[in-house]
């Protein structure tokens, strides 16, 4: 299962990308209702956490072309910014907390070898609040702002990191 994990991660850019042109086609050629767009983020909220904004959004694409023109990480706080006025950010960022997937981590099994932490674009942007493995630290994917992008648990060598209910 890690390994699927890690092939799907390396490929989220590429599944964002036909995704995320295929849902705007859908929203802006067969007039799909927003409406029904917000309920399948609210679903997928409640079972995954916020994924829809780097799995499935359009423009989540559109900022993650722009966050990649900026490769020492200026653009990275700006994805953050693009969600203030998203209700899909807004409601499966609450359900981050509660979702029935999560990212877990096996403290018995972890080597403190801070890669996890690294790879985090929210521990980046504030390392003295979030870590993925420190005890005293605010778990990145339980909070608000995680996208589960799980780079996280992908680049984790000892797997002890695990995306599960």
């Amino acid at each position: 299962m890690q390994n699927v994990l890690r092939i799907l991660v390396s490929k989220r850019f590429i599944i964002l990308s036909v995704v995320g042109v295929a849902l705007f086609l859908a929203i802006s050629q067969f007039q799909i209702s927003l409406w029904y767009i917000l309920l399948a983020g609210i679903v997928l909220g409640g079972v995954f956490g916020k994924v829809f904004c780097r799995w499935v959004c359009p423009m989540g694409l559109i900022m993650e072309l722009i966050m990649s023109m900026s490769p020492d990480g200026k653009f990275r706080q700006m994805y953050q910014y693009h969600k203030v006025g998203c209700p899909i950010a807004w409601i499966s960022g609450l359900l981050n907390r509660y979702s029935l997937i999560k990212i877990k981590l096996n403290a018995e099994s972890c080597k403190n070898c801070r890669i996890c932490d690294k790879k985090c674009y929210i521990v980046t942007m504030e390392p003295a609040k979030f870590s993925l493995y420190k005890p005293k630290g605010i778990r990145p994917g339980d909070s608000y702002t995680c996208s589960k992008c799980l780079e996280c648990v992908a680049a984790c060598p000892n797997g002890s990191l695990k995306y599960k209910m």
